[in-house]
């Protein structure tokens, strides 16, 4: 529902309005997820990698086209397709902006929720099935990923995490440094790399500004500060794909967290104030 639900936002006319000429692709066929639920978590891994599957073939598409991608989902997990996508034949920055690292393996994992396996997928940590998605093996290295805005780590990942090699700014960094400085880091760590891919979780923001997610963290970015980091990340010139993913439409407030993230794929695709 979070793709339908960003639609409804009228994401296509926004970006029209921009000057961009959108083709909306529509949905990719996916299994019932409660009927995987209740099939055990066998069954969950292998309907997430089809779907991750898919996502890759469609999203290399785009890439051998040259067009500007953007995935809507309901559930990070996507980002192992879209990213390897990217990344294919390609030397790509990734830029996570997340209350969560999503840096978890089965074995670190309280939940073994997959949602939080995309990043460690990705750069070769986890199930065999996640990390081959698309084509075999680690689809990029720590150094090509900086994550923003994270607040809220498990144990095992958080030790994890600190000896990967990927560059985190967490809510702490924005807090000291300002978000405007944060994200010139942000691009000048990803300086040596062709294009950048920005993966937006919206628990990202605090739950105050975007209320339907499924993981909300208190203490997350402001309104302005995603919509300036946006902006700056746009005026790079180098984002060429963008995801859009963990809108919940039953957890929010009269479509409130679909609609701002509208508003930001805006900020980041040339709207500006003057």
């Amino acid at each position: 529902m979070g793709p339908s639900a960003v639609r409804y936002a009228n994401i296509k006319a926004r970006l029209e309005r921009l000057g961009h000429t959108v083709l909306d692709e529509g949905n990719l066929a996916v299994p019932n997820p409660e009927e995987q639920v209740a099939e055990g978590s066998d069954r969950r891994l292998k309907a997430v990698t089809s779907v991750c599957n898919t996502v890759y073939k469609l999203a290399n598409k785009c890439v051998e086209a040259g067009d500007f991608a953007v995935f809507l989902g309901g559930d990070h997990s996507i980002s192992i397709g879209t990213i390897a996508a990217a990344a294919y034949n390609s030397s790509v920055g990734v830029i996570w902006i997340d209350a969560h690292a999503d840096f978890n393996t089965p074995d670190t994992s309280p939940s073994g929720n997959i949602h939080g396996m995309p990043v460690a997928a990705l750069t070769g940590r986890g199930p065999e099935p996640l990390v081959n998605v698309g084509y075999e093996g680690t689809k990029i290295q720590p150094t090509q990923i900086v994550q923003i805005g994270i607040r809220d780590l498990d144990d095992q990942e958080r030790e994890q995490l600190a000896s990967s090699g990927i560059n985190v700014f967490t809510m702490r960094h924005i807090d000291e440094l300002g978000t405007a400085a944060v994200a010139h880091q942000a691009l000048d760590r990803l300086r040596h790399l062709d294009s950048i891919h920005i993966s937006l979780d919206m628990d990202s923001l605090d739950p105050d500004e975007a209320p339907g997610v499924g993981t909300p963290v208190p203490g997350g970015l402001t309104y302005r500060e995603a919509h300036l980091l946006m902006e700056i990340l746009g005026d790079s010139n180098r984002v060429r794909s963008l995801d859009i993913v963990e809108i919940n439409p039953i957890l929010d407030n009269m479509n409130k967290t679909a609609e701002l993230a509208v508003e930001l794929s805006a900020s980041l695709l040339g709207q500006r104030i003057l």
